[in-house]
């Protein structure tokens, strides 16, 4: 505790002054601070004699004094970094958001569009319902299971617009620790950063499943389905839809039919997070494939969302959790619930974004032109993919296999590098990433590859 000593002369209490005098001071310098031969006056001491005086100024200690400081956010703190660097070389690899080739960020012509449509029509600010704009809401089921789905034909769908898939995944958390209590939640081995918070903040109980095998860069199918099948009946397991995050690495088809036994083997409840619909093979429909394979079988399921990768929406976190249920009348209830999560949560969700993507997906122009577009930005990352891989080939000639990198998909690569190795990359040739030896893709232009590929290769090699 800081302290202030402040010296006052020494002094002797006039003769002349009264009992009542002296015992009004003595009680002001109580009160104030003073203290007396460095002990602190007792206004109710007979004691006649005084000392030196020193005054103390006190600061009071801080409610939040035993709050310790938080470490920084592992993606979000690798941008951070990055802008301290002053390096001419340095590139982020760590946030995932779409760059142009001249690593610029990229507002999509479609979204300026629709943002324009709202101007000239000057559509109001007024608060939305508690479950978002019904316009959203009806294109974004749509949009992930099919218009034509018997789903959204026989409304067994509650959807809720969220703040974007953190949020719609949080109010899902949410959901299951109320009214499911003590199922647990399968979570991929690794998975996004985020993943774990959300549950852990949501006291949502997890364990992993294994998915990425190390030697092979690639999935560890046996080592999943034995952990799903282990696994408590009803759990829920998280899936990625497509685009696995970190690792880039999709399940076939026939590997998605395996998983859909299992699941439905053990009364499972899948639980998808959608975060790359269009935006990993720049098609709509077959980054919804996985999600529509459970549906069709007649699963109950639950769906994040997200529309800032695809429509590059960053910003207006716009989202939705989307409920799969068996009847119409569960599928309301459930929804009546999600509203009620989501009302002391944050009231309400935010208008712009859920009209950009109302705009762009109910208008059929607009939704032709935004395929175009997602085709566009799908085909520039395959293309950094393909230039990367042939770089490390070219200058890699210890005959390591570097095709792992073709296999994976969506704007993730996972280089299998360790965190000591990620350091280097990051201390040595400023290369900002995260410590899993993720890198970002999309923020990579084809004139940076070599580069990137001199920094693998040395860190590869040279770090153990």
């Amino acid at each position: 505790m800081a302290s202030t000593m402040l010296s006052l002369a020494s002094a002797t209490p006039s003769a002349s002054l009264s009992m009542q005098e002296s015992h009004k001071e003595k009680v002001k310098l109580w009160s104030s601070g003073l203290s007396f031969n460095k002990e602190k006056i007792n206004p109710f001491s007979n004691t006649k004699s005084f000392g030196r005086i020193s005054m103390v100024a006190a600061v009071n200690v801080s409610r939040f004094e035993g709050i310790t400081m938080a470490p920084p956010d592992p993606i979000l703190g690798v941008s951070e970094a990055f802008k301290a660097d002053n390096d001419e070389r340095k590139l982020n690899l760590g946030v995932g958001a779409y760059r142009t080739e001249e690593l610029h960020p990229y507002v999509l012509n479609v979204v300026k569009k629709a943002e324009n449509l709202m101007l000239e029509r000057g559509e109001n600010k007024e608060y939305l319902p508690i479950e978002g704009l019904a316009a959203f809401n009806k294109v974004t089921a749509e949009l992930l299971f099919g218009a034509d789905s018997p789903i959204i034909q026989q409304q067994r769908v509650a959807t809720v617009q969220g703040l974007s898939g953190t949020g719609s995944l949080r109010l899902a958390a949410a959901l299951i620790e109320r009214y499911l209590p003590g199922a647990k939640v399968l979570i991929s081995s690794p998975t996004w950063g985020n993943h774990k918070n959300i549950f852990n903040d949501a006291r949502v109980p997890w364990s992993e499943y294994r998915y990425y095998d190390p030697k092979t860069v690639g999935l560890d199918f046996e080592g999943m389905i034995a952990d799903i099948k282990a696994a408590p009946e009803g759990s829920f397991v998280l899936l990625h839809g497509c685009a696995h995050n970190p690792t880039g690495i999709d399940p076939t088809p026939e590997q998605w039919e395996k998983i859909a036994d299992v699941i439905q083997e053990k009364n499972h409840i899948p639980f998808f997070d959608v975060a790359y619909q269009g935006f990993a093979s720049g098609s709509l429909d077959a980054d919804a494939a996985s999600v529509r394979l459970f549906a069709a079988r007649g699963l109950e399921l639950l769906v994040a969302q997200s529309y800032s990768k695809n429509l590059g929406l960053y910003a207006e976190r716009i989202g939705a959790i989307n409920v799969v249920c068996s009847s119409s009348d569960t599928a309301a209830r459930v929804k009546s619930q999600l509203k009620r999560i989501a009302r002391p949560m944050y009231s309400n969700p935010p208008i712009h974004g859920a009209r950009i993507v109302a705009n762009v997906v109910g208008d059929p122009a607009l939704f032709n032109e935004w395929k175009a577009e997602m085709e566009l930005m799908a085909g520039r990352i395959k293309n950094v993919r393909q230039k990367l891989y042939d770089s490390l080939s070219a200058k890699d000639k210890s005959g390591k296999d570097w095709s792992f990198i073709l296999k994976q998909i969506g704007m993730f690569s996972f280089t299998g590098l360790s965190k000591a190795q990620s350091d280097n990359m990051t201390n040595k040739w400023h290369v900002y990433m995260t410590k899993d030896g993720r890198i970002s893709l999309a923020g990579l232009s084809l004139a940076k590859c070599e580069y990137l590929a001199d920094a693998i290769v040395d860190s590869f090699h040279n770090v153990s």
